[in-house]
């Protein structure tokens, strides 16, 4: 059973989302906080494997909820719910320590999908959230020039992966997309993370845009 702690200051969120988990026979609503810093307690003692976290909030903000729960308990998996206008939040809400990030009109079955994935491993990211997010990196002023793919470091088959992170498709889809194993193209994702240097999914993303290896 996935224990789900969920964060929102709305209660209709919260009631849509219990709703939601209800259905699921895998699923249970662990516990539910309307703020930041009763979301940082509710963490420390219900230890749930995965939160949910609204990113804006009175008080303490999901960043910061964020960033306090990921410094108690590194192995936990936040998941932050955006809207479509609070693009400013997503980068900050990586590095606080969320491994992925949802918006709020994101299909109930994906975010069923989505907290599975989080619960696994894996890092799930709304494709449309991921994609502005991308597109935002890309067209920033850059610091320098961007080190690109590392030559034949990379394999055939990885630069296939990368593609598709960067077409913003989940493992379990490009697994499908290219006849593989989930397995295998967790470890092809990992393997990009090592040779490229890029430690998370987004920045994976920027990299296959700019190295133009996204399939049209």
């Amino acid at each position: 059973m996935i224990r789900v702690l969920v964060v929102d200051d709305q209660q209709l969120v919260r009631m849509g989302l219990r709703m939601l988990f209800e259905q699921a026979p895998d699923l249970e609503i662990a516990g539910e906080a309307e703020g930041g810093a009763e979301a940082v307690r509710l963490a420390g003692r219900l230890a749930p494997d995965v939160i949910l976290m609204d990113l804006r909030m009175p008080g303490v903000d999901g960043v910061t909820a964020t960033r306090r729960i990921v410094a108690d308990r590194p192995s936990s998996r936040v998941v932050a719910l955006t809207t479509f206008d609070d693009d400013d939040h997503l980068y900050p809400v990586l590095t606080a320590g969320a491994c992925g990030f949802l918006v709020k009109d994101t299909p109930p079955a994906e975010i069923l999908t989505a907290v599975r994935r989080a619960a696994s491993g894996e890092s799930p990211f709304s494709r449309d959230a991921l994609a502005r997010l991308v597109a935002r990196a890309v067209s920033a002023p850059a610091g320098g020039p961007d080190p690109g793919l590392p030559g034949p470091a990379v394999t055939p088959r990885e630069r296939e992966v990368l593609g598709l992170v960067g077409a913003g498709l989940s493992n379990q889809e490009i697994a499908d997309r290219l006849h593989l194993g989930v397995t295998t193209v967790n470890t092809h994702v990992a393997s990009l993370m090592a040779k490229t240097g890029r430690d998370n999914r987004i920045r994976l993303a920027v990299l296959a845009v700019v190295s133009g290896v996204v399939p049209d």
